[in-house]
């Protein structure tokens, strides 16, 4: 990246929770990717006016601005494909928080939706991001897995802001779809207790070579967020990740790969394995959700 860019991509920053909060200090920083773009403002339902000296916009305004190159959508997941298809059609950049689309359809539309016009579609990873994943990726590289588990646990979550929870844990499918490459699907069930806020989903996956890959995603109160995983392979077992250090700036390295994307300096080869990841996983959420159905 040139430390000096000849112009500036304008970004708005649609919802300002935890990850856009994030996202706009991120923008306002000294980091090289964020030399090549200019924070416009913020879009909330919320009355807000002005955060930080960084003004509220109108989804209208941001829309039809020409200030307004990029959208870095940050909202609940079940408005992503509503606001993704806005800005594409505006003929406006898209950074969206997984999942971009609660069905599978839908994100194949966005995809040729953002073709279609000329325009980036990037989709959040930042679980591909952190120390434990890259220790993970060099632990089971050569070798052959015998059957594997990956159990996530967390607090409640509103299925009606962020979807089943295959596609709320879509992060969580990630990891062994990125370690195995294709998975397809054996089973999947779903324990729930609404009066507890409680729901355990069991997903019973199998690699390419028929080797057994279990996901278990619990949430209910009390349950800190954290992930257990177990992994058996010819030559000896993983069990859980050692403390690799810490996941710092990882909103930032995500942000890296966007303007890299915007510059198109990422190859057709890497964006289309991207994507066919990405289509594969939402595809595999979906199937997971009508079979709990």
């Amino acid at each position: 990246m040139n430390a000096e860019p000849e112009r500036k991509f304008g970004v708005v920053v649609v919802g300002v929770g935890r990850a856009g909060s994030v996202r706009m200090r991120d923008l306002r920083s000294a980091h090289a990717s964020s030399a090549f773009l200019n924070l416009i403002g913020f879009v909330s339902r919320r009355e807000l006016k002005c955060i930080d000296e960084v003004q509220q916009i109108s989804l209208e305004d941001a829309l039809s601005s020409q200030e307004v190159d990029v959208a870095y959508i940050c909202s609940e997941n079940t408005s992503h494909e509503d606001y993704i298809r806005q800005f594409l059609n505006a003929g406006k950049h898209v950074l969206v928080e997984y999942p971009m689309a609660l069905s599978w359809t839908a994100a194949q539309d966005l995809w040729e939706l953002a073709e279609q016009k000329g325009k980036v579609l990037h989709e959040e990873h930042i679980e591909l991001l952190m120390e434990e994943f890259s220790f993970l990726k060099k632990e089971v590289v050569g070798k052959d897995l015998l059957k594997g588990s990956l159990l996530f646990t967390a607090g409640p979550l509103e299925e009606e802001r962020f979807g089943f929870p295959s596609f709320s844990g879509v992060s969580c499918l990630t990891w062994p779809l990125s370690l195995f490459r294709e998975l397809s699907l054996v089973s999947a069930t779903l324990e729930e207790r609404k009066e507890d806020q409680y729901l355990k989903m069991t997903v019973c996956l199998e690699t390419e070579n028929k080797r057994p890959l279990t996901w278990i995603e619990e949430k209910g109160p009390g349950l800190k967020r954290n992930r257990h995983l177990s992994f058996h392979f010819k030559s000896g077992s993983l069990e859980n990740v050692p403390n690799v250090g810490d996941n710092r700036n990882i909103f930032l390295k995500d942000q890296t790969i966007f303007v890299q994307k915007l510059l198109g300096q990422i190859s057709e080869v890497e964006l289309a394995a991207e994507k066919k990841r990405i289509l594969h996983c939402l595809w595999l959420a979906e199937e997971i959700q009508k079979r709990c159905g």
